[in-house]
């Protein structure tokens, strides 16, 4: 009896293939808008995407969870332009950010002759046409490369997918430090545009980065850019976006940040005798940055103290002595150990 062909769509369905997380933009821990400008870059929408600028941009940005999207996706990310800066100095640059932690990456065996090439896709839309350039950095080998793709025409969706060369020369450490930064860039000054765009991955020159990148979406207050179904796999070949779980990728998202809120309420001695520990959903990348809001013990003037680790983090009353009786308290806190 004749074997059956095994179709080779449904194989490469198999196992996690997609590198990014929250590559859909569902997942919104921090809020659905903020603002990129001069100072005011951040994690404004999807987690895990870092919009910034650098240099002395005059341009503004709403930066928004858009329900716009292609079909099979019901979320984007949105950058719309609410300030024009028509004319970037040398040294502007805004753009968006995906970090993937390294020890992510140690499966594409950078550094040697086994290195693989990945292929990046995703659905983009815009009001400006033109040319946009995606820049790939290597922290730990200072390399970079940049491919080129182009807008051809404004306020529809386009599919792109492009071909990251392998690097047979990289560096990329066991580590949880960032394996390397994807960005997408959506303007850039002179200082980034007047070399020679690097097409292989290189020791990385500043003015090499960002050159090709001919719009600037800064330049009318009529741009705007969407993004979404952001996927990064091994191999020369674009598949399927990989559709996770809700609760999946919000778990991965909150590995970098998750916030919550606590009410207590009983006897506490202040001190490190009445720590009080709360595990994490999540354990993190690293010991978070840990702050909080609207916390205190009522019954005490002892200031709350706090610290946190990959899996928790303990708070008590600093000072005073004896037993403090119907101590109570609530606390809204945020965790990061973002890249």
């Amino acid at each position: 009896m004749a074997l059956s062909k095994v179709n080779p769509n449904f194989v490469s369905q198999l196992g996690r293939r997609n590198l990014i997380i929250n590559g859909d933009m569902r997942i919104a821990q921090r809020g659905t808008t903020g603002t990129l400008n001069n100072g005011g870059g951040g994690f404004h929408s999807a987690d895990r995407f870092l919009s910034q600028e650098e240099g002395a941009f005059t341009g503004a940005f709403t930066v928004s969870n858009d329900t716009d999207s292609p079909k099979g996706f019901s979320n984007s990310t949105k950058w719309d332009c609410t300030t024009a800066d028509t004319s970037l100095a040398a040294d502007d640059v805004f753009f968006v950010d995906y970090k993937p932690e390294a020890q992510d990456l140690q499966h594409l065996n950078y550094g040697t002759s086994d290195a693989l090439q990945m292929t990046m896709s995703f659905w983009i839309k815009s009001k400006k046409t033109g040319t946009y350039v995606l820049w790939l950095y290597q922290y730990d080998g200072t390399r970079h490369v940049q491919m080129q793709y182009t807008i051809n025409t404004a306020d529809t969706w386009e599919y792109k997918t492009l071909l990251v060369p392998a690097d047979t020369a990289g560096v990329i450490n066991n580590d949880t430090g960032a394996g390397m930064v994807l960005r997408f860039v959506m303007g850039a000054g002179s200082s980034w545009t007047s070399g020679t765009a690097p097409t292989a991955w290189t020791s990385i020159v500043t003015a090499d980065r960002h050159v090709g990148q001919t719009v600037n979406l800064a330049d009318s207050t009529d741009n705007y850019m969407n993004l979404t179904g952001v996927q990064l796999e091994v191999g020369d070949t674009a598949t399927d976006f990989e559709h996770r779980l809700y609760g999946e990728e919000l778990a991965a998202c909150q590995r970098y940040f998750e916030q919550g809120t606590y009410y207590r309420s009983g006897s506490f001695v202040p001190g490190t005798a009445s720590v009080q520990t709360e595990g994490w959903k999540v354990t993190k990348r690293a010991a978070p940055t840990f702050t909080f809001t609207g916390g205190g013990y009522i019954g005490t003037t002892a200031a709350l103290v706090q610290n946190s680790s990959l899996d928790d983090f303990r708070h008590y009353p600093s000072a005073g002595g004896g037993v403090t009786t119907s101590c109570r308290y609530s606390m809204t806190w945020k965790a990061e150990a973002e890249l």
